[in-house]
Order: C-alpha cells, then sequence, then structure tokens
C-alpha cells in the first residue's frame, strides 16, 4: 500500500513512521559508503531486491549501538581516569618489551646460549600473535572492560613467572603467558579509547599512550560503553563454537606456531633443508590455506572476516602495521646488543643510549597527533614515516666498534622520527573509516599482525646474526671456533673470557659486520609501508567528522 494515501484516523501515526523512514534513511547515507569504495558503481546495477537486504542489514547494525540510535560517549572524569588506566598498561606493555630487549644480553651471559635471543622475545610475540583474532571475538562477545581486566591479570602472572625464572626454559614459559595475557591489551586499549572518544579527537588523546594492579581497580567502577549491543552471557556460551570461530583459531594457531618453529630452527639447529624445517614450512603453509577457506566460508562470523580486508583502508592498514611493527622490534631487541657487545656498554647505559629513538618516537608522535587533528590527512604522515625509517636503519649500517656518539644518536633519531610518525596512523584510520561493529575484528587484526610481525621478524634477525657470525668470523677474528663465540653470551665481558683479550677486537668487529646485515633488512622492511602508505584514504578526516555531526544532527530532527 502506498504509504502516502493515510486515512484521518491513522495520520499521526503514519507522520512517526515517516519521520523514522527518513532517519533510517539518512542513517544509511552515513554507512552505506563504508562497505565497498565502489558502492555508487555497484549500486546502479543492483537488484531492488539486493538493495533492499543492504539496507537492511545496515539498519540494523546502526541499531545495534544504543537502543534509540545515539551513542553516548563519557565525559568528563571518568574520561581522564579510563585515560590513565590504559595509558598505564600501555606504558606496561612497552616497558615490558623496552626492559626485555635491554636485558637480552645479561640474559644470555646468565644462561650461557645465543640461540634463546629469538625465544625470550618471539615466546610473548607468538602467543600474542597466535590468540590476537580469538581476541577480536572476545570483545565483540563479552563486557570490553571485564574482558580487558581479565587480560591484564594473565599478564601479570606471566610477568610473576618471569620475575621468579631460575632457567630459560621457565623464563619463556613465562614469557609466553605474559603474552596470552597480551593478546587481549592492546587492542582492549584501542577498543576502550574508541568506546570512549569521538573519532575525530582520537589522534589528541593517541599521543599520550607512549607517555603515560591499579587500573584494575579504577576500570571496575567506571561503566565503558560497548561499541555495538553485546548478546546475554548465556546465548554467548551457547552459540560459542560458531560466535567465536573456535574452528578457525584451532587451524590458525598451529600455522603460527610452526612458522616461528621453522624460523627458530633452520640454520640453528637443523639445516634449512633438513626434513624438520622443511616439514614445519609446508605444515604451516597447509594450515594456513585451510584457515584460509574456513574464513571465507564463515563470512561475518569469521575471526578475520574476508570482507573486512578487502576494503582498501583495511589492507593498507594491515601492511602498514606488519613492516612498521617489524622494523620496530629489530631495532628495539638488537641495538643493546650492539651496545653491550660491541661499545661494551652495561645494561643501564645501553637503556640510556637508545633513549634517543625512543623521545624521538614520542615527540614526533606528539606532532603528528596535532597536526592530523589540523590537516586532516592520514597518508603524508605514513609516507614521510616510512622514508625516515628506512634511512634511519640503512644509516645504522655504518655503526662500528669507533662510531662516534653523535652518529649513532643521529641515526636513532631519525628512525625514530620515522615511526612516531607513522606507527598510529593505521589504526585512526581504520577507526574513521569502518563500521562500529567492525571495529574490534579490525582491531583485533591489526594487534595480531603486529605481534606476528615482532614474533617472525626477530627470530628471523636472530638466525640472520648467529649465521652471519659463522661467516665473518673465520675472517675478522681466523682461528676462533664461531660457535664458541655464539655459546658465550652477548657482552664484551663474557666474549673476552671465552676468546681472550688479545682475540676480543677481531670478535667485535665480527659481531659489528654480523649486525649489518640486520640493519639491511629492517630497512628493507620499511618499503612496504611506502607504498601502503599511498594507498589509505585521502578523505579529509576533519570534513568528515562534520558531516557525521550534522547527518546525526538531522537523523534525530
Amino acid at each position: 500500500m502506498n504509504p502516502l494515501a493515510l486515512d484521518s484516523g491513522t495520520s499521526q501515526d503514519s507522520e512517526d513512521k515517516l519521520k523514522s523512514t527518513i532517519s533510517q534513511k539518512t542513517d544509511l547515507m552515513l554507512i552505506a559508503p563504508l562497505y565497498d569504495e565502489k558502492s555508487e558503481e555497484q549500486n546502479s546495477t543492483d537488484t531492488g531486491s539486493e538493495k533492499c537486504e543492504l539496507i537492511i542489514g545496515d539498519l540494523h547494525t546502526e541499531k545495534d549501538t544504543t537502543e534509540d540510535g545515539h551513542y553516548e560517549y563519557i565525559q568528563g572524569p571518568k574520561l581522564y581516569l579510563v585515560m590513565l588506566a590504559t595509558t598505564i598498561v600501555y606504558f606496561l606493555i612497552m616497558l615490558d618489551n623496552t626492559i626485555l630487549a635491554t636485558a637480552i644480553p645479561y640474559i644470555t651471559n646468565e644462561f650461557h646460549s645465543l640461540l634463546d635471543v629469538g625465544w625470550y622475545g618471539s615466546a610473548y610475540q607468538l602467543a600474542c600473535s597466535a590468540l590476537q583474532p580469538f581476541g577480536g571475538k572476545i570483545y565483540s562477545n563479552f563486557n570490553s572492560k571485564w574482558a580487558f581486566i581479565i587480560y591484564l591479570i594473565l599478564f601479570e602472572v606471566g610477568s610473576a613467572v618471569c620475575g621468579a625464572a631460575s632457567s630459560s626454559t621457565m623464563l619463556i614459559g613465562g614469557r609466553a603467558i605474559a603474552g596470552v595475557g597480551g593478546s587481549g591489551l592492546l587492542n582492549g586499549t584501542l577498543i576502550i579509547m574508541n568506546s570512549c572518544i569521538p573519532p575525530h579527537r582520537q589522534p589528541g588523546f593517541y599521543v599520550n599512550l607512549p607517555v603515560g594492579g591499579a587500573v584494575a581497580i579504577v576500570l571496575a567502577f567506571i561503566q565503558i560503553p560497548d561499541l555495538i549491543k553485546k548478546p546475554k552471557l548465556r546465548d554467548v556460551f551457547k552459540n560459542a563454537i560458531i560466535d567465536f570461530d573456535l574452528p578457525g583459531f584451532v587451524f590458525f594457531a598451529p600455522s603460527a606456531i610452526m612458522l616461528f618453529l621453522a624460523l627458530q630452527y633452520g640454520g640453528n639447529q637443523f639445516r634449512w633443508n633438513s626434513q624438520q624445517v622443511i616439514g614445519l614450512f609446508c605444515g604451516s603453509g597447509a594450515n594456513f590455506i585451510v584457515w584460509l577457506i574456513w574464513e571465507r566460508r564463515q563470512g561475518s562470523n569469521a575471526m578475520v572476516p574476508i570482507a573486512m580486508i578487502k576494503q582498501r583502508v583495511m589492507w593498507a592498514s594491515c601492511v602498514a602495521a606488519l613492516f612498521l611493527s617489524g622494523t620496530m622490534f629489530i631495532t628495539a631487541y638488537y641495538l643493546p646488543i650492539y651496545f653491550q657487545t660491541v661499545r661494551a656498554a652495561t645494561p643501564f647505559i645501553s637503556g640510556v643510549h637508545v633513549l634517543p629513538n625512543i623521545l624521538a618516537q614520542m615527540i614526533l608522535g606528539i606532532i603528528a597527533g596535532g597536526l592530523i587533528q589540523r590537516v586532516g590527512y592520514y597518508p603524508p604522515f605514513v609516507i614521510l614515516g616510512a622514508v625516515l625509517n628506512a634511512t634511519g636503519c640503512g644509516l645504522l649500517s655504518l655503526l662500528s666498534p669507533h662510531t662516534s656518539i653523535g652518529k649513532w644518536i643521529g641515526y636513532q633519531i631519525i628512525f625514530g622520527a620515522g615511526r612516531g610518525l607513522a606507527m598510529s596512523i593505521p589504526v585512526l584510520a581504520v577507526q574513521n573509516h569502518l563500521p562500529k561493529y567492525m571495529i574490534p575484528a579490525s582491531m583485533s587484526t591489526l594487534v595480531f599482525l603486529q605481534n606476528l610481525s615482532a614474533a617472525v621478524m626477530t627470530v628471523i634477525s636472530e638466525t640472520i646474526l648467529t649465521n652471519s657470525l659463522r661467516d665473518v668470523i673465520p675472517l675478522d677474528a681466523p682461528g676462533i671456533n664461531p660457535q664458541v663465540v655464539i655459546n658465550a653470551g652477548t657482552t664484551a665481558a663474557a666474549l673476552a673470557q671465552a676468546v681472550g683479550q688479545d682475540q676480543l677486537p677481531g670478535v667485535l668487529w665480527a659481531y659489528s659486520h654480523a649486525l649489518q646485515r640486520i640493519w639491511y633488512f629492517a630497512a628493507g622492511l620499511a618499503v612496504p609501508p611506502f607504498v601502503a602508505g599511498w594507498c589509505f584514504s585521502w578523505d579529509n578526516v576533519r570534513h568528515k567528522a562534520m558531516r557525521d555531526k550534522e547527518a546525526e544532527v538531522s537523523s534525530r530532527a
């Protein structure tokens, strides 16, 4: 029946319905462009029934955010308490990684093996990456606040095990437990911030993250809104297998573990062409293919929805996050080895020596956040950041036992500035250009890729280091067995004890030359983010925020 053909007895009801229809269509105008950049072209060829299904699906998604269609962000003291709590958590995670990286040379001396360097960092990152997609499902189905607190408790338990570790195996186990907790903290921080802060204001808040048991108490007494309406707890457990995509997790986790083991064993415990290494690579690839097929069949219920990945802003963000994280962790783990081995610095002094890149990243991150709010464009920051990152990592290859202080400070400032400009852009771009119901999955995917990159790239770097030492030690320190150097540890004192003072200069030059290959590798990893930077959306985020606000006002009218 024609909705305008109304009799007088139903005029009021019909008027209400008409207003509702207009409001829904206004909401749709906001949402529809986010699904596909070719939406206008596709709409011209869609059938009427397909358009109807799209409208129904989109309106249902937006309706799930709140009861009345209007989302209320928290404000005032509560907002600042949440920001303080999440900043402390973010700071703890970054501090954890920084402390470990600085302590690794000392730890290798304590447990007498360079071969475990990759395990100390990658056990944490592997647990994070393997469980990261699953964490997205946790935040999509459970209350964000309590899920975050439980992850925080797991992280603290793992940290306690590491603190009490009396062996290399116990330390690696503690790192893995901490990684299970960490798998839900970084993405949880991003999800909570997105729930509390309007998208157009987020760049100004993200710059505070690097600067920043009490966190759980603060969060427990503050009501944090959820971006999407969560199902009842009974329904969550009833549909756990489908909603959590448990088969997808079963397919993916072994793939990540086998890839890590293959990279860890290759060239160290086994030859690259050994059946053990080849078998692990094949098993990892086979499981990954099965996982991809399964995820495609799952559609919107997948841990990593394929439709989400196909969107340009998402895959560009994934590429940038993957490789930027790789360069960050490579420099974080191997610069302390340079300072404590080649330059004979103590762990404390080594930590002081890496401050230039940390401070540069913090300062440029603050500047980038302010500039984004003013200019409204993301791509220039990714592009310039990638260029500076590649340049700085390339300059690190010039480091030697006699490099001046000014040079190694300058090199660090360059690549630290590049990371500061680019690191937060993938998260901001995704949060501003994807529908709200995709935010948990998209945040988990980005953090998953960052952790996977950290695990894989640090293991590859360790393999590069140990294999390079076997190549260059006979040239720089003839007569020294490379395995003696590898087993000695990574401080100058331990090497002097193992090879003698007369052979130490040659061994230090060998370490410097071996580390050069790692810096080349890190510089190469900065190239894909440069390419991805051009693929980000050039839509001005300031204009988009204004359009969103106008549309919200018109939808209430």
